[in-house]
């Protein structure tokens, strides 16, 4: 097979799997976080130096720039440890606002800040973890804000619904994300899975053609060998060397083919896969098995490796069951390049069969042709014997 296994000119699965697009990379999310981080702490800093304490001093600036660290420096380390940094970050807060360092009607900052954390939390963490993270700062917002020290009930249920909108849009916005992702991630897995199995697929049936093929060249020549043993023995070790080298082939084409299910480290050396080329060589097996064969073969070196993949292994299959159903029988093969198309055909002239359901290898023949919209037609023929045709556009 080719290094890289094609299907209609499309990688095979190990080229489609979902990577996740990098649109902004890690230290460009660190470097926002910090900014952010910078922005909240002078918001949190500008409240705490302008506010005064309920004694009416005013607290040292070291204590108010403090104080702004601890509530929104967590930020700039939320993606490090996000449980922690939203500990830090609400206990913070809360200490600020209740030793009046941040007094309570300038909560929007700390608030901010909080919430700003806990959309990483709930981005990033499972919910078991996210949900009861929420809770607590609800809790801890309902305790504070509706206390009446620190203000009237009215103002307290104003503060305590800005607060919770806050941090219940946060918590939203950040399990969407999460949710969103762990959506992508799984369509991903399905859409490999499904591109794996399509491909195991397409190996089946290349085995099935080659199995096929082979078995039955295999099986008609030890039927003549062991029929013309005795009395004509060169005849004998002829169908012997068919037989040799047919299996020989085959088991060749199929280690080529399986290696495809390997790693590029220890798998086989990988052949061409077979296109037009080799219908020659089909034909002439198609000889030594008792058809007399013709073969019309125009130039398909242009076509693409697919569509020639397609074509070797109906005409493949084609010979197979004149082998096995027909011979001996006279044989006519054409491969024709027209135009925007490719035309095969298959025609012998064995005995008069009825139409039946058709076997696998019928359907395989009629999907080959599928993937590329084209035209397939096989049935019994009214002077006798059976045609196959199909026209792949290219």
């Amino acid at each position: 097979m080719h290094g890289e296994s094609t299907r209609g000119g499309t990688p095979w699965p190990a080229d489609t799997g979902y990577r996740r697009p990098v649109l902004v990379k890690p230290w460009h999310r660190v470097a926002v976080d910090v900014v952010v981080a910078a922005v909240l702490l002078a918001l949190v800093a500008y409240a705490a130096l302008d506010a005064e304490t309920p004694g009416g001093v005013t607290e040292p600036g070291w204590l108010s720039v403090l104080a702004a660290v601890l509530v929104a420096g967590p930020i700039a380390v939320r993606r490090l440890v996000p449980l922690p940094a939203l500990a830090v970050s609400l206990c913070s807060a809360v200490a600020a606002m209740v030793s009046g360092v941040v007094p309570v009607v300038a909560m929007g900052a700390p608030a901010s800040a909080v919430a700003i954390v806990l959309y990483l939390v709930a981005s990033e963490t499972p919910r078991r973890r996210s949900l009861p993270a929420l809770t607590v700062c609800l809790v801890v917002s309902a305790a504070l804000l509706l206390d009446r020290r620190f203000g009237s009930l009215s103002d307290g249920v104003f503060g305590f619904s800005f607060a919770s909108l806050l941090l219940v849009t946060a918590w939203t916005l950040g399990f969407s994300a999460r949710e969103r992702r762990r959506h992508i991630e799984e369509s991903a897995a399905r859409r490999t899975e499904q591109a794996v199995t399509e491909e195991r697929l397409r190996i089946a049936r290349e085995l099935h053609d080659i199995v096929a093929h082979s078995m039955s060249l295999i099986a008609v020549k030890a039927g003549i060998g062991n029929h013309v043993a005795e009395q004509r023995p060169d005849e004998a070790r002829e169908a012997l060397r068919v037989i040799e080298a047919t299996s020989r082939g085959s088991l060749a084409e199929m280690r080529h083919l399986l290696g495809v299910l390997r790693s590029e480290v220890d798998g086989p050396e990988r052949a061409p896969a077979p296109g037009p080329a080799g219908i020659p060589a089909l034909v002439e097996r198609a000889r030594s098995a008792g058809v007399t064969a013709t073969l019309s073969l125009d130039d398909t070196a242009a076509l693409p490796d697919g569509v020639g993949l397609s074509v070797y292994r109906i005409v493949q299959e084609a010979l197979t069951n004149v082998v096995r159903h027909a011979a001996p029988a006279r044989c006519a093969v054409t491969v024709a390049v027209v135009e925007d198309e490719v035309r095969v055909e298959v025609v012998n002239d064995g005995p008069k069969v009825e139409a039946g359901p058709g076997g696998h290898g019928v359907i395989g023949m009629r999907e080959r042709v599928a993937v590329y919209g084209g035209t397939f037609a096989a049935g019994p023929r009214a002077e006798g014997g059976w045609r196959v045709s199909a026209v792949l556009p290219l």
